[in-house]
């Protein structure tokens, strides 16, 4: 019988037990003599551990969990039921081994004995806590990508706070608040019981079917997307306007251009199986638990493999568009991070990196001093040289002494508007002359940045707030040709996310590919460190 239900049946004679035994404790023996050996037992096991040796020589070595009173009581029942029910939150209970404490509780027999079982109460609650509130992993030490700051709590402060609750209420309060974070706990149960059931049945072999074919194949495509429920319950053998229609919601329902033919791409994600699905939840939950932090009563929120961009404004999606972001390679995928909009140029210059200067450019420049004669060439004092006069086969990476700057223009690689949250990373979002990537179902192409579909729409939607005529004043801007910085008087919050399990308008449950393979090292992480899958019945 799995630990989870063995506690929720034994749990309430247990707690009552252990806190009679602990009357009978305190009741026996000198006072100060029984004080004094579980003081000395609380220094000495919690001295490996600052945050919790400073919370009780704070607060005089005094119980927090093993007192015989009903308030302690509470407080070890709460514990216990937050972790055995944490794998629904995709925790492995093993990872707070309730059972050793369970039995350390069991054979305590003195003062020195329930100053240990205190001490282990205190670590096994630290630990879920944080876990449950800012993640179980550090994104870092998986991804280097992800160079998100994680909006950890001081530990102490959930001692000190736990004093000063009701345990119920706090308990319920650790975990993320967000409507996301619920959506995704309702979407981990729907995908365990579908996972017990069976999944959504036998794949589609097929490479690719679309209106008017029949046969086999489109048979199990309609079985399959009945299963998902696209498709009402049908017989019918033919890729029909029915069937269309399915794959059409299915495409929107993935970030796929919705044709409502079932092509490479769309194969790929019908043929994904409840497994995999239910990874992306997890995965998508601990993910939220590192993001568990205020965005912004209005922020831009872009979330990578989604290739989009959004604006929110009291959590409500007021502007969107598709975006390109950084290419899956090595040097190249856009980080995860937030940071703040403070202004966007108009006609902007671009200053191309030093990576692209000395990986791409100065090898073409080596051959050709006049190649990609587009950019000009500058000193250190931005004195514009003079390609003719100079050998640039006799300098390296290291040792090339120019930069280059792209002047304002339409063809400029950053288009015609760029927006700023200044970071050490060198990621913005900007408009771009390559306009037929958007129409591409994967959209990395990028060197980092984000480029977006509807750039002048976003700025208009950015200047609202501060502006009678937004889109006015912008072309204005616009057309004096005129490199511009624009202020937003509000500075907007930008949070770069990376989600394959996405919650929709409606609150339903939408995948997205895994571009840069980040979710499935995350999920190998969470693996290891005891995450397991699991079927549940309805």
């Amino acid at each position: 019988m799995a630990f989870s239900a063995r506690l929720s049946r034994h749990l309430p004679n247990l707690i009552a037990g252990f806190a009679l035994m602990i009357a009978v404790l305190v009741e026996t023996g000198p006072a100060s003599a029984q004080v004094t050996a579980f003081k000395q037992a609380v220094a000495e096991a919690a001295a490996q551990d600052e945050d919790i040796a400073a919370f009780y020589r704070e607060n005089d070595y005094k119980a927090l969990w093993t007192g015989a009173d009903e308030e302690h009581r509470a407080r070890r029942s709460e514990l216990f039921r937050a972790i055995s029910g944490a794998e629904a939150h995709g925790l492995p209970v093993s990872r707070y081994n309730p059972d050793a404490v369970l039995a350390m509780l069991r054979d305590v027999r003195s003062p020195r004995d329930r100053g240990t079982a205190e001490v282990e109460l205190s670590k096994v609650f630290l630990k879920y806590a944080r876990d449950i509130q800012t993640g179980m992993l550090i994104p870092k030490r998986i991804i280097s990508q992800i160079v998100r700051e994680i909006p950890y709590r001081d530990r102490k402060t959930y001692l000190q706070d736990l004093t000063k609750s009701s345990p119920t209420a706090f308990f319920r309060a650790l975990p993320p608040r967000s409507l996301e974070y619920n959506a995704l706990l309702k979407e981990k149960i729907e995908m365990e019981q579908l996972l017990s059931q069976g999944g959504w049945g036998p794949t589609v072999p097929a490479g690719k079917l679309e209106p008017g074919d029949r046969g086999n194949d489109v048979i199990a495509l309609r079985n399959r997307l009945i299963a998902m429920g696209y498709l009402e319950r049908s017989n019918a053998v033919d890729y029909d306007a029915a069937l269309t229609e399915a794959v059409r919601q299915f495409q929107v329902a993935h970030g796929l251009n919705s044709d409502g033919v079932a092509g490479p791409a769309t194969m790929k994600q019908v043929n994904i199986g409840v497994e995999k699905r239910l990874q992306s939840v997890i995965v998508a939950m601990e993910r939220e638990r590192w993001f568990n932090t205020d965005r912004g009563k209005r922020h831009v929120l872009v979330n990578i493999p989604d290739f989009s961009a959004k604006i929110i404004d009291d959590g409500k999606v007021t502007f969107q568009t598709r975006s390109v972001v950084g290419a899956a390679r090595e040097d190249r995928p856009t980080p995860e991070f937030s940071d703040v909009m403070e202004h966007m140029v108009v006609n902007p210059s671009w200053y191309v990196p030093r990576s692209i200067v000395t990986k791409e450019y100065l090898p073409q420049l080596k051959r050709n001093p006049y190649a990609v004669n587009h950019i000009e060439i500058t000193d250190s004092r931005g004195r514009k040289v003079n390609r003719g006069s100079v050998n640039f086969s006799r300098y390296t990476a290291r040792s090339f002494p120019f930069s280059m700057r792209q002047p304002p223009s339409r063809s400029n690689a950053l288009g015609l508007v760029k927006f700023m949250f200044p970071n050490k990373y060198n990621i913005y979002l900007h408009d771009t002359p390559a306009k037929s990537l958007f129409d591409r179902d994967v959209r990395a192409f990028s060197h980092g940045c984000v480029r977006l579909s509807e750039p002048f729409e976003f700025a208009y939607a950015l200047l609202a707030p501060q502006s009678a005529d937004p889109e006015g004043e912008f072309q204005a801007v616009l057309r004096s040709g005129r490199e511009t910085k624009v202020v937003l008087k509000e500075p907007v919050p930008v949070h770069l996310i990376y989600r394959t399990a996405v919650t929709n308008a409606r609150g339903h449950t939408e995948y997205r590919d895994d571009v840069y393979g980040r979710d499935a090292r995350i999920w190998n992480a969470l693996s290891k460190a005891g995450v397991a899958l699991r079927g549940v019945q309805g």
